[in-house]
């Protein structure tokens, strides 16, 4: 009997475990298979954040088990490199990939037409434009290595063999693909969809999904899958903080503003020895611009301008050069912002604004210093012996020469040049030791 009741809780205490755990599992289950489309927004300039970004979309799309990944993009260009390991990544994909230059008035040039030619589904807005692919020198071991014709016309087959690969794939027009790398043609949306070098130009993100459904799409692999879209939901993936802090910097602009304020940062550190925080944010900046720097096509030239200009604005400030220093200080800090990053792209320069709203600055710094120096040593001494000189005192004694004087608020030795009666004026010509030489006031 204690068997059977032992046995029938026994069963009863399985069967609520297993009804507990039927309950609890989807709370904690993956989403469903294919349920949602993931999207991203890639806007600014390609470098290994947007790489690594792109990546992490890719690898949670897989994980999740999406229908596709819809990447929104707007692009001038980027580091080669960069471009190279995301068209990799879109073609090895098991997620479909669905490239959307929007909104309107947007472009993917140079290295976003690869990106967007690397993908399942390539799609523009009405207004937009892509192409000038033709490849440059960047991101290979600085800006100061002149690349020759030999060298160019590598690179340049290079990227052409690669694009001519992707369309083909893809099955897109090749020798129009190949156009934008060996000629650096643009082309509108519509151009673009008149030349087969995209297949859909939707006016919003409903409208490109819309287009979508349904659509048969072919594969890197040349396999033929069709995407049903219908009833899903577009979840947006964001950058991590690292991620935006990265791309902030990657900015040619920021990263000039940085190594300066850096650098400035580091001189009030060597005049006040012991601040401790001027250093400390001095150190902080220029380590983050060297961060940014390392990955931007470089000219260390221009580098050593940034320095050069530093050295005269010191020197002036220590010497006062009649502002002739300071001023060279302002051209060649101005010089080596503007050539400080070597890009045929003009968003991965240093603009000229930015250079001479930094270099302006640190000159009429230095200037206020320079003048503050030289007013300094026009005033007169008013401390110590030298303060003492050209002082008018009282004689408190008879000067004959010897005696007492008041003078600066204290009671003096005196020796006076003529004999000098008591009560009478008279002035410091000089401070011998601990006496005073003194004069009778006409």
């Amino acid at each position: 009997m204690e068997q059977t009741m032992f046995g029938t809780r026994l069963y009863a205490t399985r069967l609520l475990r297993s009804a507990a755990i039927a309950l609890l599992l989807p709370l904690f289950a993956a989403p469903a298979a294919g349920s949602d489309v993931l999207k991203i927004v890639v806007d600014g300039i390609i470098s290994p954040v947007t790489d690594e970004f792109i990546g992490r979309a890719l690898d949670e799309a897989k994980a999740r088990n999406d229908k596709a990944l819809l990447i929104e993009l707007r692009t001038p260009g980027g580091l080669i490199d960069a471009t190279r390991e995301i068209v990799n990544k879109i073609l090895a994909s098991p997620v479909p990939v669905i490239v959307y230059v929007a909104p309107s008035g947007s472009s993917a040039a140079s290295a976003g037409f690869f990106i967007l030619q690397a993908a399942d589904i390539a799609a523009m807005a009405p207004a937009t434009n892509t192409g000038a692919a033709h490849p440059v020198m960047i991101g290979a071991g600085g800006g100061d290595e002149k690349v020759d014709d030999v060298m160019k016309g590598k690179i340049e087959s290079d990227a052409a063999a690669m694009m001519r690969s992707i369309a083909a794939k893809r099955g897109r027009n090749v020798a129009e693909a190949e156009s934008a790398v060996r000629q650096s043609i643009s082309f509108t949306e519509q151009e673009a969809l008149e030349k087969k070098l995209i297949e859909i130009v939707a006016a919003d993100e409903k409208a490109l999904l819309a287009a979508i459904d349904g659509r048969p799409i072919r594969r890197f692999d040349g396999t033929e899958v069709v995407l049903d879209l219908a009833g899903s939901v577009v979840r947006t993936k964001e950058m991590t903080l690292k991620q935006r802090i990265l791309s902030f910097i990657m900015d040619p602009n920021v990263a000039f503003i940085l190594f300066s304020l850096g650098m400035l940062a580091l001189w009030a550190e060597f005049n006040n020895p012991g601040a401790i925080l001027p250093g400390v944010v001095g150190l902080i900046a220029i380590l983050l611009a060297f961060f940014a720097l390392n990955i931007l096509p470089t000219r260390f030239a221009a580098l050593a301008l940034i320095l050069v200009a530093f050295i005269l604005f010191i020197l002036e400030a220590k010497y006062a050069g009649n502002g002739i220093l300071a001023a060279g200080g302002v051209v060649a800090m101005f010089l080596g912002g503007l050539l400080l990053v070597d890009s045929p792209v003009p968003e991965m320069r240093v603009s000229w604004i930015t250079a001479l709203a930094v270099a302006l600055p640190f000159g009429i710094i230095t200037v206020f210093l320079v003048s503050l120096v030289v007013r300094a040593r026009a005033n007169q001494v008013q401390t110590g012996e030298q303060g003492m000189v050209g002082e008018i005192g009282v004689a408190r004694t008879d000067l004959s020469p010897h005696g007492k004087i008041f003078v600066h608020g204290e009671l003096w030795d005196a020796v006076a040049t003529e004999n000098v009666e008591q009560g009478a004026r008279v002035q410091v010509r000089r401070i011998d030791g601990l006496t005073a030489e003194v004069e009778p006031v006409r």
